[in-house]
């Protein structure tokens, strides 16, 4: 039995907006959250506003799209949900379960 290889995620930021270290902030948090779970996450420079993030090729943030950036906590939430759905990401689940109504 093959192992599954480890998810990349990849963060394709605009250049001309100059979102480079909003980016790799992003990456910065999902390597300290994912560390050994992830095999890379990959900077990719773009142009005309873009921003996206795909997590083993699925779309899982559009600033068009989604309105926006995520913040830290939506996106651990998001690259999560991909790669290991049942994982607890512990004080990050516990304030967003808090603020969702039931």
């Amino acid at each position: 039995m093959t192992e599954k290889p480890s998810p990349v995620v990849r963060i394709t930021y605009c250049t001309q907006c100059q979102w480079l270290l909003r980016a790799g902030w992003m990456a910065q948090e999902l390597l300290s959250t994912f560390d050994a779970d992830l095999r890379e996450v990959v900077l990719v420079p773009g142009t005309g506003g873009i921003f996206t993030i795909t997590c083993d090729g699925s779309l899982i943030w559009d600033r068009k799209r989604d309105g926006g950036f995520p913040d830290a906590a939506k996106l651990k939430q998001l690259v999560r949900d991909v790669i290991d759905p049942e994982r607890d990401l512990g004080h990050t689940d516990r304030k967003h379960r808090a603020s969702t109504p039931d």
